[in-house]
This record gives C-alpha cells, sequence and structure tokens, in this order.
C-alpha cells in the first residue's frame, strides 16, 4: 500500500521561489544583476573591492567608505596562528577539503562566533573575503615544500592572490585579470552552494558554519567543477581541427559538453563574454593563443545546439585564463569560492533577518503500516 496524497512535485526545486531577494538577479534572458547594477558595467569599470561593498552594504561605495572597508580587508589577510597549523596538518588534502577545513576553524579565533546578527555577518564575511586566498596560497605553497609567502598591504585582494601563491608581484594585467574573474563570479542568486549556506542560516547555524555548508556544496562537479572540465576538454581535443569529432562523439554517448549550458540562463551567459575576451588577449599576450582557438573552435561546433539552451557559460572560459597564468587545476574551484565570497554572505546576511526555517517536504512513495515482524520469523 502506497500514500495517494496528490502532490506536485517540483524535482530539484527547479524554478520554485521560496522568497524574495535585494541581493541580485539572474536572467535567463542573459542578464545578470548585482543589487541592480549590471555585471556588463561592473566587470568593465569596477574592482572586486567595490563590488565586495556593493553586495554588502548595498550601493556603491563613495572614496571614503571603500578606503574604510579596504583597510578592515588588508587587516584581516594573515592567518590566525591555529588556522595555519590547520593548513599544515592537512595540506596533502584536496584544496577544497583543505579550505572547508580551514574556513570552519576560522570560527575559533572570533569570540563574537555566535553572534548571528546581520551586521556581525557583514564583519565576519569581509573577514573571511579577506583571508580566504591567503588560506588557498598558503596551502599550495605548504603542499610544494615552499614557505607560506605573507599578504602585502599595498596590494589588492586579487593581485595578493597571485603574490602569494607564486612569490612574485603579478604585472598589473595579470592582477587585473584576477580581479575580473572575482568580480564575475561574486554572486549568482540561490544556486546551490548559496541555498545551502541560506539552509544552514535559517537554522541559526554560526556564521562559519552557513559557509563552510557553502563550501562543502561547492565541491561538489555539478556545481563547481565545470572550469576545471574545459580545460581537460581542450587538451583532450589538442587541435581546433578535432574540435567538429570530439564534441560529436561526446554527443553520441549522451556525454556532458563542459562549459555549455546553465540550469537558469536561456541565452549566452553574461559572464563568458568578459572571460572570452580575456582569453583571448591572455593567450595571445603569452604567446599562447592555441587553446583559445580550441575553444573557439568548439563553440562553433556547439551554434546549432544554442536552441536547446546549449550556449556558451563562464566556465569555458575561465579554465583557459587560469591555465595560462600558471595557476593548477585544482585551485579553480577554490578561486570560484574566493570570488564567492561576498555573495554568500550577502545571502547569510539577508537568511538571518528572516525568520522561517528552510524546510522543504519529500513526498513519500513507498508502503506503510507494515507489519513488524520478531527477528525469528523473517525469512
Amino acid at each position: 500500500m502506497v500514500v495517494e496524497e496528490r502532490v506536485e512535485l517540483k524535482k530539484g526545486l527547479k524554478n520554485v521561489y521560496f522568497d524574495r531577494t535585494e541581493i541580485g538577479l539572474v536572467d535567463p534572458k542573459g542578464r545578470l544583476l548585482y543589487r541592480g547594477y549590471n555585471i556588463h558595467d561592473l566587470a568593465e569599470h569596477s574592482t572586486f573591492e567595490e563590488t565586495v561593498y556593493l553586495l554588502l552594504y548595498g550601493s556603491l561605495p563613495t572614496s571614503a567608505q571603500l578606503e574604510e572597508m579596504d583597510a578592515q580587508l588588508k587587516a584581516s589577510q594573515r592567518l590566525p596562528d591555529a588556522v595555519f597549523q590547520v593548513i599544515h596538518l592537512t595540506k596533502d588534502s584536496h584544496p577544497m577539503d583543505v579550505l572547508r577545513t580551514a574556513v570552519s576553524a576560522m570560527s575559533v579565533t572570533d569570540p563574537d562566533v555566535l553572534d548571528i546578527s546581520p551586521q556581525a555577518a557583514l564583519v565576519k564575511g569581509l573577514r573571511l573575503t579577506a583571508v580566504v586566498p591567503t588560506i588557498v596560497a598558503t596551502h599550495d605553497r605548504l603542499r610544494n615544500g615552499e614557505e607560506a609567502v605573507a599578504p602585502r598591504s599595498d596590494l589588492s585582494l586579487a593581485a595578493n592572490f597571485l603574490y602569494m601563491l607564486s612569490g612574485r608581484e603579478p604585472t598589473p594585467e595579470d592582477a587585473r585579470l584576477i580581479d575580473k574573474d572575482l568580480i564575475l563570479h561574486a554572486e549568482h542568486g540561490v544556486n546551490a552552494s548559496a541555498f545551502a549556506a541560506r539552509v544552514a542560516a535559517s537554522t541559526e547555524a554560526d556564521f562559519y558554519a552557513a559557509i563552510t555548508a557553502g563550501i562543502a556544496v561547492l565541491k561538489g562537479p555539478k556545481h563547481g567543477g565545470a572550469a576545471e572540465g574545459a580545460k581537460k576538454m581542450a587538451l583532450e581535443i589538442d587541435s581546433e581541427d578535432n574540435a567538429q569529432s570530439y564534441i560529436s562523439n561526446l554527443r553520441k554517448n549522451g556525454e556532458r559538453i563542459m562549459g555549455f549550458g546553465h540550469p537558469v540562463y536561456k541565452a549566452v551567459d553574461p559572464r563568458s563574454v568578459h572571460m572570452r575576451a580575456d582569453a583571448k588577449a591572455l593567450g595571445e599576450r603569452m604567446g599562447q593563443p592555441k587553446w583559445f582557438s580550441i575553444l573557439q573552435a568548439v563553440t562553433k561546433v556547439m551554434e546549432p545546439y544554442s536552441r536547446r539552451g546549449h550556449h556558451q557559460n563562464v566556465d569555458l572560459w575561465s579554465g583557459a585564463i587560469y591555465s595560462l597564468l600558471n595557476i593548477p587545476d585544482d585551485l579553480f574551484v577554490p578561486i570560484f569560492a574566493m570570488g564567492r565570497m561576498p555573495g554568500w554572505t550577502a545571502h547569510v546576511m539577508e537568511q538571518y533577518s528572516k525568520k522561517d526555517i528552510l524546510r522543504p517536504r519529500l513526498h513519500y512513495a513507498g508502503p506503510i503500516d507494515l507489519e513488524y515482524l520478531p527477528i525469528g520469523r523473517r525469512s
């Protein structure tokens, strides 16, 4: 016997609206807004620090406001000793596992960890936005047997990340590439990781627990792994002449084409426009145009499928940029997390201001009222 309750299932919670937000708009027609500002304007004219301010405070900053927040960020970039020890102890683990563990460990260094007011979350969010690049870079140095590089107070968050990773001050061009990448990844609605963070926040879990939940979910390859997959695809294709046969074989076998399609967008991912241009320029500047040519050939092969929603997304190009900057493949998702910190923070702040616990239901479709038999009577 089964339950006969009539319900309408929304598999994957697709197109289910559970609340209102003032943080961002992911428009299926290919538009992305942060607090009302178009991503194209932010990518071309803003900085990551400005974007952090916008997402957390709700408006673009004045020079004085930006300077004050930037001072807070710079004061929070150094790792607490306890967190450094955690990274050292886990240095042989995957970077996302180290990041998740280190962010969780940040809670023990915060005397106000149980304060879950939106204002307290903002302060903690600034702290994590500043220190996560240090966590990622420090882990990479330690696992390679190198000494950690301390952050500098005269560099932006993006430039500092590249500096701490390599030990060399990056060129302004390379720093700007990462800066723009962080802007483009800063917020993207209630995706899987943001939803996980909001679910945790809705239970009144502390801020670090909520962000740790977001990082844990981002590790899943269906959410955060497409940039690494797109790079792997480019390596396997090897030449633009092979793009047609490679994609045809993938489609014939029902396999996913990495860097194409999106759960929300029914048009080209607006973030991909900027990453594509940057990937092309960087490849030419580095004397390695091959990878752009391969990925461009893939986009041409995929054009006939665009009417089915298979448009290029941001991940198609971001992996190429990271690779050209000599960033290890397994750091692609941690960089995604670096950029998403202010977005996650904004969602946790917003959820803390709500009263409802996020508690959807599952429709039970199994048997009911079965007779319990003592173990001796079971066959």
